[in-house]
């Protein structure tokens, strides 16, 4: 599936639900299924700065594809990671430095979130983007 794919489907998704508090019960449950970073990993420098709670993120390249594994101690924000990490998880470098992530305006979720959370989303992306572009540049 490619990442456009992944982010088609997503809005797909989100189309069920009529009301946010629904959307939100949905982004909790696909919090569940984040891939987990390794508790000695949870080091300072995994944060993502920006955040209203705490979130890390790890991220490797493999086979020529980025892997990320994260946790939070919040479950809205576990599962806003497990969205981006879903559409991000196993494409190339390249394309997560250059995709664009309409999804998250496309399902409406920046403007649903409060100021902190929206300024933690944009770290999310921010912190994979370099991630990517580090791997890029080894």
């Amino acid at each position: 599936m490619t990442l456009e794919e992944k982010q088609i489907e997503i809005v797909e998704e989100f189309e069920v639900y009529d009301d946010w508090m629904d959307k939100y019960e949905y982004i909790i449950e696909l919090g569940k299924e984040l891939p987990i970073i390794a508790e000695d990993k949870k080091t300072d420098d995994k944060l993502i700065e920006g955040c209203q709670s705490r979130v890390w993120l790890d991220a490797e390249l493999k086979d020529g594809k980025m892997q990320f594994f994260a946790d939070s101690d919040a479950i809205i924000t576990k599962g806003i990671i497990g969205l981006l990490i879903r559409v991000l998880n196993n494409e190339s470098p390249e394309t997560i430095a250059t995709t664009d992530l309409h999804f998250i305006a496309d399902i409406g979720l920046q403007e649903h979130l409060s100021p902190t959370r929206a300024n933690g989303l944009a770290s999310m992306v921010q912190k994979m983007k370099l991630s990517a572009l580090k791997a890029i540049q080894k």
